[in-house]
């Protein structure tokens, strides 16, 4: 973990979440480490409450863009001018600007050249680099740091409202084995999936300074808010696909097309605005040898992405959103993507993943969503997702759109740093996919599980114990670079639901767990949470001290063994009562949920907290039974992951 230009405030914030990520090794149990007082009990900062909320002192700096570039076909090029306004709205001055260049990460010698084994196409080209500081513009003062930008500075950037712009203008090349952007042919035209495609500012926040860690693959982005307007100029026969608003449709629309997107935007249903039979064919305006300008913006976002080709069928429909709101769901795939019902039905998943997400947990803010079939497997942007135009299983291709548009939930609106701590995007969108799944169409696709090891998700917990147990099992919060890429997505993303699934519905309920994560989602809307804001704003919104489950779940190894050690009678008479001993035999710890049957056919099910682990590993559970016990069992509905089930269930001799 690197730490760079951070004042001392910032160096405690440091310290306070290297403390919680140091993984501690599984053993017998300790209630003094399940319980450790000294777990996120350092002073919080200025800028973050004890509650887990922004203080009145949290700041945020400011980034505005302004982009315009034009894609070459026969070089299958992307170059253009960026320009950025940078308001530093931080306590300190800034000697420097630090800015990412992800497409370096294709640069050989990069890196993720080493490390991610990334295609080496060239990373950008820089033309040239300027500076406008106090109304003087100036050539800047820069290194190339792998995919990193260094711009020093000659004057520093005034703290509190002090502002510099900065022009970069810049070209790089577009290949078919790149990941998260990329191209490939189709039978009507090539398809270009276009992302990572500008020069953007890195974060400088209260508890890094700069952070500059360097793009590699893995871990994924960390962006400032704020506005895009952005233009993109291609051949005439060819749509763009982009992320916001299309802002000059009657220059780039035939009156047909445009006819036929506003009927979309009052209609439930699917409404083609590019029909299939016309793909491939000469349909937008200008000549066919000439190109065309498609004009964008984009409205308090962190990124835009943006995809084009001649190959596209599109189709739209109205999203219905809280309040009588209403925004655009669109798809723009291949025709060799449609049948089998999935293309066929993008929008129809894509709407009703965007209205769910809505309902349940905050309102979908852009006027336009958009899913793109092309060469990208999976990858999320504001208002823009890439899908696999390969997908031919309509399951497959509804879990696919909503968890990747569900990813505006985490991290386009909720502003996570996804570098560091990829279970705050994936894990949490993993969450909330599970009942839109469910949901949808009363069940067709249910139930969504990512386990890998019981595919009918029928024990979902029980389905994570071999990776718990395995050698190779690292904490959730580990880094996104630093975890093993075969168990990426078993951490990541199923462990990390799953982790939040128990607490819904086991741990705490429905009504509490959805208060306080709203309120989570509430208050770091367009910010910047760490994983502490996370945990303490649940604490305090549940009114639960729960750290021991962020701590053990979370930052540590550790796995769950609960079992039935014993039963015995008061005065040797069941009809006196029985004392039933439970067992905590592992260092996690969980509340108890025991079901007890009686010779009398009488059954019992008696849920303890997880209090009841505070003194030791053994606690006797002291029981009115009225005729002998002839069994019992410790979590009977297989709800926690237990390592051992063998011995969750006693009976009688």
């Amino acid at each position: 973990m690197k730490l760079i230009a951070v004042k001392s405030i910032g160096i405690l914030y440091f310290l306070m979440i290297v403390f919680v990520t140091v993984a501690q090794p599984d053993k017998k149990y300790d209630q003094h480490i399940a319980f450790d007082p000294s777990f996120m009990s350092n002073p919080v900062t200025p800028y973050r409450s004890a509650n887990g909320a922004p203080s009145a002192n949290y700041w945020q700096n400011r980034v505005d863009y302004n982009i315009a570039v034009s894609l070459d076909t026969a070089q299958h090029m992307v170059s253009g001018t960026c320009k950025i306004s940078y308001i530093n709205n931080s306590p300190d001055e800034l000697d420097y600007l630090w800015l990412q260049l992800d497409q370096d990460v294709f640069k050989k010698g990069s890196i993720g050249s080493y490390t991610q084994g990334a295609d080496i196409a060239g990373g950008y080209k820089l033309k040239s680099v300027r500076i406008t500081q106090n109304n003087k513009t100036t050539e800047a003062k820069y290194i190339v740091s792998d995919s990193r930008m260094q711009i020093r500075l000659d004057q520093p950037i005034k703290a509190q409202g002090g502002l510099i712009a900065v022009e970069v203008s810049y070209e790089f090349k577009i290949t078919e084995k790149q990941f998260r952007l990329g191209k490939m042919n189709t039978e009507k035209g090539v398809i270009y999936d276009v992302a990572q495609w500008y020069p953007r500012m890195c974060v400088y926040d209260d508890v890094h300074g700069w952070d500059a860690l360097p793009y590699q693959g893995s871990g994924e982005f960390y962006c400032e808010y704020g506005d895009f307007e952005y233009s993109i100029t291609a051949p005439s026969d060819m749509v763009i696909a982009g992320s916001g608003e299309l802002q000059n449709p009657e220059e780039v629309l035939t009156k047909e097309q445009l006819e036929r997107l506003n009927k979309a935007k009052q209609s439930d249903e699917t409404i083609y605005i590019v029909e299939p039979k016309e793909v491939g064919k000469s349909r937008f305006k200008g000549d066919k040898n000439d190109d065309l300008t498609w004009n964008f913006t984009m409205k308090n976002s962190r990124d835009v992405a943006w995809a084009a080709s001649k190959a596209f069928v599109w189709d739209a429909a109205k999203v219905n959103l809280p309040d009588g709101k209403t925004a655009l769901a669109m798809s723009f795939y291949p025709t060799e993507s449609m049948g089998g019902n999935a293309w066929d039905r993008s929008t129809e998943y894509l709407k009703h993943s965007i209205e769910t997400f809505s309902s349940n947990w905050f309102e979908y803010p852009y006027p336009v969503a958009v899913n793109v079939g092309g060469p990208v497997g999976g990858m999320e942007y504001p208002g823009l997702v890439f899908c696999s135009a390969r997908i031919d299983q309509a399951k497959v291709l509804y879990f696919v759109t909503a968890h990747e548009i569900g990813h505006n939930w985490f991290p386009m609106i909720v502003g996570s740093n996804e570098r560091r701590y990829a279970f705050m995007d994936e894990g949490m969108n993993t969450f909330i996919d599970i009942y839109a799944q469910d949901d949808f169409n009363k069940g067709e696709f249910a139930p969504k599980r990512d386990g890998e090891y019981d595919p009918k998700g029928e024990n979902p917990a029980r389905d994570i114990v071999p990776y718990m147990v395995s050698p190779e099992a690292e904490s959730i919060i580990t880094h996104a670079d630093v975890m093993q890429r075969s168990a990426g997505h078993q951490l990541s993303y199923y462990k990390g639901a799953l982790g939040l699934v128990l607490l819904r519905e086991y741990i705490l309920d429905h009504d509490r767990f959805d208060y306080a994560f709203k309120t989570y989602i509430r208050r770091w809307a367009y910010k910047h949470p760490q994983p502490e804001d996370f945990f303490r704003t649940m604490n305090d919104a549940t009114g639960e001290e729960l750290n021991w489950y962020w701590n053990a779940w979370f930052c540590q190894t550790w796995t769950l063994d609960q079992a039935v050690k014993d039963v015995k009678y008061i005065d040797e008479k069941p009809e006196s009562g029985s004392l039933i001993t439970l067992q905590n035999n592992n260092q996690m710890i969980m509340p108890a949920e025991v079901k007890i049957t009686e010779k009398n056919g009488k059954t019992t099910q008696v849920r303890l907290p997880v209090e009841i682990w505070q003194r030791g590993t053994d606690y006797t559970l002291k029981f009115e039974s009225t005729s002998p016990v002839v069994s019992v069992e410790i979590d009977p509905d297989k709800q926690l992951p237990d390592i051992n089930p063998d011995n969750n269930l006693w009976l009688a001799k």
